[in-house]
């Protein structure tokens, strides 16, 4: 965090000339940010909107009401930052969030919403006072940076509480719960638990997931309190923001439907807690044999991963292209050891291609592991 109050400070602290909704979690808080900058467009507010990592192009992590930063301002900033002469080298992600900061800036935004790359109270994004921070939930992740046990996780992420600004937790845990209320209380926030909240969800809720209905109700509570403040929202504009997700956010890849027969859905879950909610999901939906195609890096925690893999599904595991794959030798281990069917591919499209050789019109494809993954079919 110290490399980005510096660099910001090359750049006029535009940090301070901004407004703020903070989302920081183990998983949805691309779902949560998309949502809530969706809704803010439709309300007619200025969005900005940064989320990690990006599926295709790089740019797709920092956007103004749905619109992609343009191939030059992105050269045109990181020139200027080689040419500060800086006696700190900056990372990828803090230059990248900086430069969101000076484009939401420049777009004259009326407020930004801000998804934390790795935790929450070191994370570059720290540096912002928001009007209103968001917790989605907490899961054992990034270990070797954030702690072994989920109260140490939460400590972390609930570094992004801030004095006399309210926080929404979408999801508690009794490890985890203690840790919020004490750091309210120090901070004198008031905490929302979205899980205790009655929220009616939409007729036409548009996206697959039980795990999404939990996001939506962290979602609404906050536009319920953005109204307090004097933000404009309706029914009717929340029910545009969702119908307009993708268009004015970019929102993809989580459980989305590529294809109906057979049903092929392409997924970014990629740790323990966001698979299992996947695996939930896709097992509600499947109504013939369920096929997958599964990639990851190799940084996860593979062992714990597979304990969750359905024994009657058909695997086609693959490596991706990537330098952080896990390697093809490593899958074939789990897979010998969880006694499942499988098929190695060392390119994700043959997998997916022997995939739709082997598969019924009432079977599932799901297609998921990593960002990375999903960055190889688009």
């Amino acid at each position: 965090m110290a490399n980005c109050i510096r660099l910001a400070e090359f750049f006029g602290n535009p940090q301070d000339q901004l407004k703020f909704i903070h989302v920081a979690g183990t998983n949805g808080k691309g779902s949560t940010s998309s949502m809530l900058a969706s809704v803010l467009t439709e309300s007619g507010e200025k969005v900005g909107l940064f989320t990690s990592p990006h599926i295709e192009d790089f740019r797709e992590r920092i956007r103004v009401n749905g619109e992609m930063i343009s191939e030059e301002e992105v050269i045109s900033f990181c020139e200027e930052v080689k040419g500060l002469n800086l006696d700190f080298e900056p990372s990828f992600f803090e230059i990248t969030w900086i430069m969101t900061l000076v484009h939401s800036l420049k777009k004259e935004t009326s407020i930004c919403v801000i998804e934390t790359g790795l935790g929450g109270r070191l994370d570059a994004t720290n540096i912002i006072t928001p009007i209103l921070s968001i917790i989605t939930n907490i899961g054992l992740e990034h270990t070797n940076f954030l702690g072994e046990t989920l109260g140490e996780i939460a400590f972390e992420k609930a570094g992004i509480i801030k004095n006399s600004v309210p926080v929404i937790v979408g999801e508690t845990l009794p490890e985890t719960i203690a840790v919020f209320k004490k750091k309210a209380i120090e901070s004198n926030s008031t905490l929302i638990l979205a899980e205790d909240a009655s929220v009616q969800i939409p007729a036409t809720f548009p996206l697959l997931g039980d795990y999404q209905i939990k996001n939506y109700k962290s979602v609404y509570l906050a536009l319920e309190y953005l109204k307090s403040i004097g933000f404009e929202i309706s029914e009717q504009v929340i029910a545009n923001g969702l119908k307009k997700l993708s268009a004015n956010t970019g929102f993809r890849g989580r459980l989305q439907v590529m294809n109906e027969e057979p049903l092929t859905i392409m997924d970014v879950s990629h740790n323990y807690d966001g698979i299992k909610a996947t695996l939930d999901s896709i097992l509600k939906i499947n109504k013939g044999e369920l096929h997958i195609i599964y990639g990851t890096s190799s940084d996860k925690d593979i062992k714990s991963i597979f304990s969750l893999f359905p024994k009657e599904a058909n695997y086609f595991f693959t490596e991706f292209s990537n330098e952080r794959s896990a390697k093809l030798i490593q899958l074939m281990e789990e897979s010998k050891e969880f006694k499942l069917k499988s098929t190695f591919f060392l390119n994700p499209k043959e997998a997916l291609k022997n995939a739709q050789l082997s598969v019924k019109k009432e079977d599932t494809i799901l297609v998921f592991g990593s960002f990375f993954l999903l960055s190889d079919f688009f």
